[in-house]
């Protein structure tokens, strides 16, 4: 089987859902925009090179739907012979799609992929604008669709994760994504067009763009008192805040995949390779566990060790899940590794976009630090994990 090397891996900045930069930003125009900065970034490569595009996308309906992993591309200029997907495996979508546009590589049905994730959770909600849970199923499992935020409360419940510790962690989140704003570390991200509709005199609303440079969801002020003053949002007396969980966001992201064919002929140096990625199930209404299970199974596919790995973008849907997988894995003393720019509670969690998100963020840690091994992983939606393998090219 050949190797699929990632070539380029870039990102839009996560802004808040409703609040933020992109709240009046179509979910198209920001993918629209991240598949053209890409190609930007490899000029030898045209458009009409590429032989198919997987978009990562959680719920895949209103203004991105329609298969937002073909109608983005045409929409940026690809040619029709170029065609699309759109991928959903709820939070891991980006990294699925990822895996799929690699595995054609890898089985050689491809040269040159192109693979990511769009989110606006602006647009389209949480759950969709319809969700219908099934009647019958519910009665006997209404935990396969439990709230994401009683699913923390339940593992912080159940692994005994304290409120002290789960603001603890999110305040380090928000202090290490601050200081990597400060210190220009997040080189994956790439300024990109926001709308704003702006009020005139004579009452009409004009549309505008203005460039959008950092993820606006970091709080540099934030502190563990601050933390804990916030209520519990999920249960009367519960632990799980607003505060401590992720943040619900706008954005997209996109790599670019090829095979060694494609290094040679377009003169293309590569980042790292993908070259492991499983996924696992867990209960549903546990489902944040789902590294504790991923990330094992991956490393013994890999034949590797906790201690190879140099870098984790371990995804923080909530502090009480995340705490409990590093836990259990037996990486705590390895925190300086983990989540090095600060996670999804102070950047936000795109849900769709997050896989491809969290590659980009990896993949430039582990160039700027020289690391050999990078991990990334998620918890899923429904109960599920996911864990991905890769490895920096010489």
């Amino acid at each position: 089987m050949r190797d699929a090397y990632i070539v380029t891996s870039i990102r839009t900045p996560g802004c808040r859902r409703g609040k933020g930069a992109f709240k009046d930003t179509r979910p198209e125009d920001l993918l629209v925009f991240i598949l053209q900065a890409l190609m930007e970034k490899n000029g030898k490569i045209e458009p009409k090179d590429v032989d198919d595009v997987m978009m990562g996308c959680c719920f895949p309906e209103a203004e991105q739907g329609l298969n937002i992993g073909r109608m983005g591309p045409q929409i940026a200029g690809f040619p029709v012979s170029v065609s699309g997907a759109t991928v959903n495996r709820f939070c891991a979508s980006g990294l699925e799609a990822i895996s799929a546009a690699s595995l054609r590589v890898m089985a050689g049905w491809s040269d040159i992929t192109i693979a990511g994730g769009v989110e606006s959770m602006t647009y389209v909600p949480m759950g969709g604008n319809l969700p219908r849970p099934h009647p019958e199923y519910t009665r006997k499992h209404a935990d396969l669709y439990s709230s994401m935020g009683i699913t923390a409360e339940n593992v912080a419940n159940r692994y005994k994760i304290s409120r002290e510790d789960q603001d603890a962690f999110s305040y380090e989140s928000h202090m290490k994504a601050a200081k990597a704003q400060k210190e220009g570390l997040f080189t994956e991200l790439v300024p990109t067009p926001a709308t704003q509709y702006v009020l005139q005199e004579s009452g009409t609303y004009k549309k505008e763009t203005f460039i959008q440079n950092v993820d606006d969801g970091v709080r540099a002020t934030t502190t563990v008192e601050g933390l804990a003053k916030l209520r519990p949002v999920f249960a009367a007396n519960g632990s799980v805040t607003a505060g401590n969980s992720s943040q619900t966001t706008d954005g997209a992201a996109a790599c670019l995949i090829v095979s060694e064919n494609a290094l040679k002929k377009y003169g293309l140096k590569p980042i790292a390779k993908l070259t492991h990625y499983t996924t696992v199930g867990c209960e549903p209404d546990e489902m944040g566990v789902g590294p504790r299970y991923a990330i094992p199974k991956l490393l013994d596919l890999a034949g590797l060790k906790t201690s190879d790995i140099g870098l984790w973008e371990i995804n923080e849907a909530f502090a009480s899940q995340a705490l409990y997988s590093i836990r259990e894995i037996g990486i705590e003393d390895k925190m300086d590794t983990i989540n090095i720019n600060g996670g999804a509670i102070a950047l936000g969690h795109p849900l769709g976009c997050t896989g491809a998100k969290l590659c980009a963020t990896l993949l430039a840690n582990m160039q700027r630090k020289g690391v050999k091994y990078g991990v990334e992983s998620m918890c899923i939606g429904g109960g599920m994990g996911a864990a991905a393998l890769f490895e920096l090219c010489d």
